[in-house]
């Protein structure tokens, strides 16, 4: 199956979104359960007691606590916006910053960082006077301090639908940034896994679509979800990868299988580094990441660099640390979502 196909239906009663591309899974996203704060929700948080040592202070949610990396200009009482920046490790508060985005298919509001700004992919210059002229109508009489983005998507997009999607994206900001007053309240929910598969995966365009119940089990996502339950990951030639996370960190484990040759050895290690961010990404597993790669000469590792870096560059925050004085490589990434194991549990 070639091309692009976002595929929608529910696990457990909760909704569930998965984008195939030429029939393998590329992205995944399942409601977790209703007391989970969602990354991208905006909370009313009300400041609560400073912890110097981390430099940041824990903040009161309607059902929990947050914390805040952010110590100067927070009083404890001072009531703050703040947004879910990701999950919350098990024992610990819910991380978020102050830093709100306002986030549609087509334009982003920035509140504190005003400027009228289009994507960088957006290369026609004609389009992008078209955008400004549309943008700068859109955000006629607004505040000072507030800014849009306008996302790659509007290269192909209607105009009206920007301009619908820029009013929206506005009239929210500027309701939720009127609502400081009162007691710990969450003022907008995060997206849903059907909502963020129309606001993310939907450029480029995808190819087909399958949104009716059952498209799991048709599509056979089912499948790859299960198998994403699996620590080990088939490379190929016998060759594998073990993905395990613990609570410190997610150890990684490559190795060749009955061919033990320095060529399999560098060739598992070239697999098993470009599978590395969709693996993580779609287990929902992140922080510090350890690979102990098959062995191989040191002078090969200049390759593996440059494979880590071109697979990692579109996977968001992660930062590539670099080989230890044992032979291991070190990268910390984003924690972004819940782990799949917590979502299926």
């Amino acid at each position: 199956m070639k091309g692009r196909m976002l595929v929608l239906d529910e696990i457990a009663g909760r909704q569930a979104a998965a984008l195939l591309v030429d029939g393998r899974l590329e992205e995944l996203a399942i409601d977790p359960k209703d007391d989970v704060a969602i990354p991208g929700a905006i909370y009313r948080g009300v400041a609560d007691r400073p912890v110097k040592g981390q430099g940041g202070i824990f903040l009161k949610l309607p059902d929990g606590s947050a914390f805040l990396r952010q110590i100067s200009g927070v009083a404890p009482g001072q009531r703050l916006l703040v947004q879910v920046t990701g999950p919350a490790e098990p024992g610990k508060a819910v991380p978020v910053t102050t830093r709100l985005l306002f986030k549609s298919r087509f334009a982003i509001i920035t509140p504190d960082a005003p400027g009228l700004n289009i994507s960088r992919q957006i290369k026609d210059e004609d389009r992008r006077a078209e955008l400004d002229a549309l943008a700068a109508a859109g955000m006629a009489g607004a505040a000072g301090n507030l800014g849009l983005i306008l996302r790659s998507g509007c290269l192909e997009a209607e105009d009206g639908a920007i301009a619908e999607d820029i009013a929206a994206m506005r009239g929210l900001a500027e309701t939720v940034l009127a609502d400081i007053s009162g007691g710990p309240e969450l003022l907008v929910d995060g997206p849903s896994a059907h909502d963020l598969a129309y606001r993310d995966w939907l450029e480029p365009a995808p190819d087909d679509g399958d949104t009716e119940p059952g498209s799991f089990d048709r599509q056979g996502v089912g499948e790859m979800i299960e198998a994403l339950a699996d620590p080990r990951v088939t490379l190929g030639a016998g060759a594998s990868m073990l993905i395990e996370p613990t609570r410190a960190l997610v150890a990684v484990d490559v190795n060749t299988g009955p061919d033990t040759s320095p060529a399999a050895a560098l060739k598992a290690n070239i697999a098993a580094a470009r599978d590395l961010p969709r693996q993580l990404r779609l287990r929902g597993l992140g922080g510090q990441v350890v690979v102990d790669f098959a062995p191989m000469p040191k002078r090969e590792r200049h390759i593996l660099d440059q494979v880590l870096k071109a697979a990692f560059k579109t996977d968001g925050e992660a930062n590539l640390a670099g080989w230890t004085t044992l032979g291991l490589y070190e990268l910390t990434r984003k924690r972004d979502r819940l782990p799949l194991s917590e979502l299926l549990a």
